[in-house]
């Protein structure tokens, strides 16, 4: 059976499906959380890099992965958006109400099928699993006409148990069909051949063109390679995410698996994909900034030294060829080849096609209130960089919902002698509150002064930071991750100060906390309210 296409005539070309997973498997790697706006305008991101399938979120998780999933398939109109479900009757209509008035809407199901988890989790016989996959696949078409199936541990799965689900999934109305490397344990090879063996034992997949789909982990650093090589044995959808993140050690990388097909073309010729390659560096940059995640400096396609050039002979060859030492051109993922340095003087026009330039699609409210914390930085500091820009547009974003700002404040600290923060703050009514701590350090005392304000006792988990840009006068970013009442929420501050980036982290966190419990107690209001006037419980 040919997999490999002939030539590489691009109106032959065999089109790749890029199924993009960064909002649901991406947002599970340990330290990444994204809120609802967050969610939305990197969604509405990946529509411009030309993805085909978003994958928005898992709807049954929570209320939060509902309303995201739910107001994605609200919004965008081009790629297909899916969500993620269990083979469970709730899972499936919570799934299905999630991507309901959707243009493309599709529910996404699995259930475990290799001989290890058959035995130590799910404990069920293979023959209780296809029936439970079939009613799944079953239920869904209920809701939507697109319809994928994963057997989850795939490639770990004795082939002739692979093909009797995948018929049987098929048969019930399984339009895609996704094979994933759950645990990152294939390699190329193998795993290619789990997809030329599938497809020649039910050569009516072709025939009704069914999509097999790749979705591989990367455990053994062989996530694109696998990927790759299911490409070439007949999967016509690949299941990546920017920057690779995901559980454990990540997903397949979106920007190595489309550069590799387009770089490579004299080896990968008959296939192509719908990527926009000169948008892959801005939303890499962007995912990265909005999930705290940084790309590694020696990243392939994206990192900071992808395209860095320190070697003497590597230097010389570059200035007499270019080809001599790159096989990609930077521009072609959208990587400017030189940055562009803002200052006090420059103007809101100039500030605002940088925005644009970098992949942000924000309100313009808020690009005005980045505005302002630019002038106010470019005072602070000579020279204004894309990071410090990137840094206040995640920051304005975040500010959206917050309760309390800080005003000013004043720490003393030195050695032999106790610390003391005093802290003012002011609130959403415009009410200013002030108090003073001592602790153990500069940031402890200013950490205990805005408890003692906003009444929120919280444990300090984690705290990092990291000069955003180079020199004497870079901005300070600090992340911390704090745990109140069993729940663990994160915080992000930037400032040239980097005691005042520490607290505005500080505050950050603490705004989550105080807007989670509004919310909470507004359900509860409306909740019992609505059982008053029904003479009901609530």
């Amino acid at each position: 059976m040919s997999t490999q296409p002939t030539g590489s005539n691009p109106s032959q070309a065999v089109p790749i499906r890029i199924f993009d997973t960064t909002l649901r498997d991406g947002e599970q790697s340990p330290g990444a959380s994204l809120h609802f706006q967050e969610k939305l305008e990197i969604a509405r991101q990946l529509e411009a890099l030309g993805v085909d399938v978003i994958e928005a979120g898992f709807p049954i998780t929570s209320q939060g992965d509902f309303d995201a999933v739910h107001a994605i398939a609200a919004e965008i109109r081009g790629p297909i958006i899916a969500g993620l479900s269990r083979c469970v009757p709730r899972d499936i209509a919570r799934a299905g109400e999630a991507v309901k008035g959707g243009s493309r809407p599709r529910i996404h199901v699995f259930c475990a099928t290799s001989k290890i988890h058959r035995e130590h989790k799910l404990r069920k016989a293979i023959e209780e699993i296809i029936r439970i996959s079939v009613e799944a696949v079953k239920q869904a078409r209920e809701y939507v006409a697109d319809v994928e199936f994963s057997p989850e541990d795939g490639s770990r799965t004795e082939l002739n148990v692979l093909v009797d689900v995948v018929a049987a999934v098929v048969e019930a109305g399984a339009t895609t069909i996704n094979i994933p490397d759950t645990v990152g344990y294939a390699v190329p090879a193998e795993y290619g051949h789990i997809f030329k063996y599938v497809r020649e034992k039910l050569p009516d997949l072709d025939r009704k063109g069914i999509i097999l789909s790749a979705h591989c982990h990367n455990d053994l650093g062989l996530a694109v390679a696998n990927s790759l090589a299911a490409v070439q044995n007949g999967a016509r959808q690949v299941e990546c995410t920017i920057n690779g993140i995901g559980e454990r050690a990540g997903n397949a990388a979106l920007e190595e698996v489309v550069m590799a097909l387009r770089t490579r073309a004299d080896y990968f010729g008959g296939y192509k994909t719908n990527i926009n390659s000169k948008r892959i560096f801005p939303l890499s940059r962007m995912v990265s900034t909005l999930t705290g995640l940084h790309v590694q400096r020696n990243k392939a396609i994206v990192g900071e030294n992808a395209f860095a050039h320190e070697s003497g002979i590597h230097q010389d060859g570059m200035l007499k060829e270019r080809s001599t030492y790159e096989i990609m051109d930077p521009r072609e993922i959208g990587l400017p080849e030189s940055k562009l340095v803002l200052g006090k003087h420059s103007g809101r026009h100039a500030f605002r096609e940088r925005v644009v330039h970098l992949g942000y699609g924000v309100d313009e409210a808020i690009v005005e209130k980045a505005f302002e914390a630019f002038k106010a930085l470019a005072d602070k500091k000579k020279d204004v960089y894309d990071e410090d820009i990137e840094a206040l547009l995640d920051q304005m974003m975040e500010s959206e919902r917050q309760l309390w700002e800080i005003v000013r404040f004043q720490v003393n600290s030195g050695t032999n002698m106790i610390a003391t923060a005093t802290v003012v703050l002011r609130d959403t009514t415009g009410t200013e509150l002030m108090d003073a701590a001592t602790g153990d350090g500069p940031i402890d005392a200013l950490y205990s002064a805005i408890q003692r304000i906003t009444g929120v006792s919280a444990a300090l988990e984690d705290y990092q930071t990291r000069a955003v840009t180079a020199g004497k006068e870079a901005q300070g970013e600090v992340t911390i991750r704090i745990s109140h009442n069993g729940k663990s929420v994160k915080g992000r501050g930037l400032s040239t100060d980097v005691i005042e980036a520490a607290g505005r982290a500080y505050l950050g966190a603490i705004n989550r906390i105080k807007s989670a419990d509004r919310k909470a107690a507004d359900a509860a209001a409306a909740t019992n309210g609505a059982a008053a006037r029904t003479g009901g419980t609530p």
